[in-house]
């Protein structure tokens, strides 16, 4: 059995997460590389969490397996919840090699508790809001099941694309069916995802997705989150 680390890490994208694979002696410098160069034009990356652990190549594989519905093209990114991913990979047999104060327990109930895109109830949700940039109405539908987001065909997009739409929100929108007006044709699979990440996605600009999903009675779908602290 080969003995390897498996670390994730996060983005300057709200919602987006990189799961790899690297030699036990290679750790720290992949981390200070990606780091400092980002990967695939994804910049901020930050360690999140790494373990140690025998097949790790077998186990690295799985995990992308899992995601795959949430995989961005043929990258090690994912569009997931990164406590949900922490949560499944401290799941494994292994040494904590980041970070190294807190035991496999430890991070296991916390990436639990903070798994806030869990949260919200399975059901339909919408987006609705006017753009300045072209005066039209961005009006969506989404469906979660599961922590997975579907966002429904006949959505309105937004077709415009502001300056800080990151890279990795433009190549999902390229696998879309999307027309010359901004309909959805066909429903996209956006996978375990943030509130935020799937607003980039239908809004094509920046947003607070927990602030711009609502119920379908109009409530904002922050309410769940204050819910749970108020719980």
């Amino acid at each position: 059995m080969t003995k390897g680390i498996i670390y994730i890490m996060t983005t300057v994208v709200p919602g987006l997460i990189k799961i790899g694979k690297t030699g036990s002696s290679n750790f720290d410098q992949r981390m200070y590389n990606l780091e400092h160069n980002g990967y695939c034009n994804v910049t901020g990356l930050k360690r999140s969490f790494a373990i140690e652990v025998d097949d790790y190549e077998d186990k690295e594989t799985l995990l992308h397996t899992i995601f795959e519905k949430s995989q961005v093209a043929d990258t090690e990114l994912f569009a997931v919840d990164v406590n949900i991913a922490r949560q499944l990979l401290s799941s494994f047999d292994g040494t904590v090699v980041y970070p190294k104060d807190e035991s496999k327990e430890t991070i296991f109930e916390q990436a639990a508790a903070n798994s806030k895109s869990m949260l919200i109830p399975d059901g339909e949700y919408k987006f609705k809001r006017k753009k300045k940039s072209d005066n039209k109405t961005v009006e969506a539908t989404a469906e979660i099941r599961n922590g997975n987001w579907t966002i429904k065909k006949g959505s309105i997009l937004g077709l415009h694309e502001a300056s800080e739409v990151p890279q990795i929100v433009k190549e999902f929108r390229k696998t879309m069916a999307i027309d010359k007006n901004g309909k959805l044709l066909e429903d996209a699979n956006l996978g375990v995802c943030t509130p935020t990440f799937a607003g980039f996605i239908v809004l094509n600009q920046s947003n607070n997705g927990w602030v711009e999903w609502k119920t379908m009675s109009g409530k904002p779908i922050d309410i769940f989150r204050k819910k749970n602290q108020d719980e």
